[in-house]
This record gives C-alpha cells, structure tokens and sequence, in this order.
C-alpha cells in the first residue's frame, strides 16, 4: 500500500507538503502542487479518510451521518438514492445506520456518529420529541430531518404532506360509496402516523360520517402487523369494505391476509395505500396508492444540509412536498351499494 512518505519522496518535498497539497492545497505554490498531484497520481496513492479526519481543523470529514428507521421499507431506499446522488456530487461518502423503530439504537448510532466527527446528519427522528437529535440541533451539528420533524426545536425539515395524502385516499374511499373504512397505522408516537390518522378522520368528518374507532389499528409499520391487524379487522362482526394502510409493508401484510382467505379486491374489500412503489402497477389489481416522491425528498435534504454547512446561521428551512393520489383498480370504478 502506497504510503504518504512514498509520494513525498517520489515528489522530491517532505511529509508535511504533500499533507498541505491534500489539505490545504491554497498554502502550496502551484510547481510544487502539480509535482505532488503527478506523484499521487503515478502511485496511485488513495488518502486515508481516517488520517484526514485527525488532521482536519473545524470538521471537513467528507463524511455525513444517515439515520433511518427502516431500510427494508422502500420508501426509505428512493430517500437514500435522492441523498446519494448529491453527495457523490460533492465528494461526500456516507455512514448508514438503521435504528429499526428503536429509541435505544437510534440513541447508540447518533453517539457513534457524533465520535466520528461527521460533518452533517439527515435523519428521521424516532418521534417528534426526540430529545437526543434536538440535543445535536442545539450544539451546533448541521441537520436536516426528513419525512418526521421536532417538535420544539427549530431545524431543517423535508416531509411530505401525510394529512392532504390521506384526506385523499379515504375521500376517494368514501366517493365510492364506502363507510365502513379501516385505517391500519404505523406506531402511534410517529409523527407520520398521527398525521395520517388526521387526514383519515379529516375526510370522515367532511363528509359528515363518524368515526369508528374499532376500524382503526395501530401496528408497528411492518408486513407482519399488517397481516394480523387485516385479519383481525376481517374477523369482526361487520367487517369493513375497504382497508387503507399506512405504509407499503403494511399493505404487502394486508394483500397477503386478503389472497389467503380468498377475498376478491375490489369486489369483496377495497384498497389504498400510503406509498406508492414501482410494484403498484404489477399488482392484481393494480393498486391504488399514495405516492410520496422520496428520490427528491432525499434530493432536496441532502442539498439542504450542505446548504446548512456552508452556512450555518441561515433561516432553518420547512420543504413539504405534496402527497398524490394515483387511482387505479383497487378501490372498483363503480359506486357500491350502502345500507
């Protein structure tokens, strides 16, 4: 392995330059600069991140910190990809981590983070009182979070809007004749839960309909818990006409339960979905989904963050992208008959 003292003698300067040329190339005067860069390049020398982070003054890792609470859901891949994408653009490398819902490990990850002195965080706090990425806010650490906020604490935000997304699908539910609509949720204390509850209740109340607070299931956004809470909901006295789930491994759970008890969809129970993945479509029958934009969710935080480290006393900065319904088979074309 090529080492710094390797380049420094092909380049005929010592140690000390060749780590100005890497570092702060300004204190380097050009025939020296280009001496060292053709020595770099001849040795195919590659620095370490690790030694450039020791030396570093006032933080310039390349490195930024990424929190998510689940990277098997693919919504949260797109986010990702949108983020990737910046930051390879400025010569940033990313530490992933996946807290899985998890206060504890969330907790454990944003520690090891903070230790490796990364340069900025995107993250999607645990909940809206998120004591532990407030605390990180508020000492400095550039931050963006994304598709859940804080709650007390000004910072950096890119969401959606989950409320209008799911106004939408249960008033499209209800357009269709239907009243007896169940909501299956993700964890209550997320913020995203709640703001789909709302839109859920919103679209009830306009149209003049009450809530049955039995139709309304809390899981914890995975598959599993949509396959039981479906069951559950199908299981009861006067089951509902239509199910809307509050993410797209709740829906995979509900479809599951519903092929497995033989239900015909949309003839027997209708469906909606929060998050539409590039698998609605090949569906039987297609789904109807809302569709939330996560490749530019991830796009737009990760171009705030280095916003925020160029400029670190900016106006913190709300982005909320819309919510979109795409209507497709799932829900039926026609108006069913209500009692």
């Amino acid at each position: 392995m090529t080492k710094l003292i390797d380049v420094a003698k092909a380049a005929g300067v010592s140690i000390a330059t060749v780590s100005r040329v890497l570092n702060n190339p300004e204190t380097v005067n050009a025939d020296t600069q280009q001496r060292v860069q053709q020595a770099i390049k001849s040795l195919n020398f590659r620095p370490s991140r690790v030694a450039q982070r020791l030396r570093s003054k006032g933080g310039n890792s390349k490195i930024i910190g990424l929190v998510l609470p689940d990277i098997q859901n693919p919504f949260y891949v797109d986010v990702i990809r949108g983020i990737e994408e910046v930051m390879y653009e400025h010569g940033y490398a990313a530490i992933m981590c996946n807290f899985a819902q998890d206060e504890k490990r969330e907790r454990l990850y944003l520690d090891i983070l903070k230790s490796e002195s990364i340069d900025g965080l995107i993250v999607a706090p645990v909940h809206g009182r998120d004591q532990k990425v407030a605390g990180l806010v508020l000492s400095g650490l550039p931050i963006v979070c994304i598709d859940r906020g804080l709650t007390g604490v000004e910072a950096d935000v890119v969401l959606v809007d989950n409320q209008q997304g799911a106004y939408d699908a249960v008033s499209h539910l209800i357009k269709l004749g239907h009243r007896r609509i169940a909501y299956i949720s993700g964890l209550p204390q997320i913020p995203t839960s709640r703001a789909r509850l709302a839109g859920y209740e919103m679209a009830f109340r306009e149209n003049e309909l009450v809530v049955d607070e039995e139709l309304i299931k809390y899981g914890d956004s995975k598959h599993e818990s949509g396959m039981k809470l479906t069951e559950e909901l199908l299981a009861l006295p006067t089951p509902p006409t239509a199910l809307f789930t509050g993410n797209n491994l709740i829906t995979l759970g509900a479809l599951e339960t519903i092929h497995r008890q033989g239900l015909k969809i949309p003839e027997e129970i209708a469906l909606v979905g929060f998050d539409d993945m590039y698998w609605s479509i090949s569906l039987n029958p297609p789904l109807t989904a809302v569709k939330q934009p996560g490749f530019e969710m991830g796009k737009r935080a990760a171009e705030l963050l280095f916003q925020r480290i160029k400029d670190p006393s900016r106006p913190t900065a709300k982005v909320v992208f819309d919510a979109k319904l795409q209507v497709r088979s799932s829900c039926g074309a026609t108006t069913i008959k209500t009692s």
